[in-house]
């Protein structure tokens, strides 16, 4: 696994596909999250959830040997509300890329995997999200821009779903399950045109899975 890792981070100036096994829990930095080997839906997957409910709203698992800039990132998520999460938790689980070594800052693009099929139509229009921490949440970004940093796609809670983000840029895409136009458009990322390492994230109170993450630099 190290020299797979290696060999990825001197491929990044390429643009070559980089495979990283991430369902193998190798030659991650996790920051306020525990990780678990394990199996979900008959497939190898990693596990992720909450290290504690006290931290600062960044939960995820950075990995270490990949600098990002402009590109394609593709993996398979799969996300549910954790045992004892309170009605709120929606099984947020997602990509950060571009983010610092110590995953305070970052951009994002997560779901919601409860709202896909809630029989609210609200909901449902807040099935995707992009953020921008720490300085642009998804919080103020609904308040100051309704429904421009979010949007609807089927999704089921649990269930394996392929996320592909495209990135070039202050421009990011998101394409859901194959779909071959974005199901969430951002032209003006936050942080401007930055680089950084690519974590697997999650939200609040979820449980998360991972597998399968393929980097592709532009």
């Amino acid at each position: 696994m190290a020299v797979l890792l290696l060999a990825a981070c001197a491929s990044m100036a390429s643009t070559g596909p980089v495979h990283v096994a991430v369902e193998d829990g190798q030659k991650l930095t996790l920051v306020n999250v525990t990780t678990e080997q394990t199996s979900h839906e008959g497939k190898k997957a990693l596990r992720v959830v909450e290290s504690s409910r006290q931290y600062d709203g960044n939960a995820l698992a950075l990995v270490d040997a990949l600098e990002f800039t402009d590109g394609t990132i593709e993996v398979d998520v799969a996300g549910k509300p954790a045992a004892g999460s309170d009605e709120s938790v929606r099984g947020f689980v997602g990509v950060a890329f571009r983010s610092t070594p110590d995953g305070h800052a970052f951009e994002c693009f997560y779901v919601r995997p409860t709202n896909g099929r809630a029989y609210d139509q609200l909901r449902r229009n807040h099935s995707t999200q992009y953020a921008s921490e720490p300085e642009c949440p998804w919080q103020r970004l609904r308040s100051e821009s309704p429904g421009v940093y979010e949007s609807y796609v089927d999704l089921e809670t649990g269930a394996w779903t392929h996320l592909k983000i495209e990135v070039d840029g202050v421009k990011a895409r998101l394409f859901v399950n194959g779909s071959t136009q974005p199901v969430l458009l951002v032209n003006d990322l936050k942080h401007g045109h930055s680089a950084g390492r690519i974590g697997l994230w999650i939200g609040v109170g979820s449980e998360a899975y991972f597998r399968n993450l393929t980097v592709t630099a532009k």
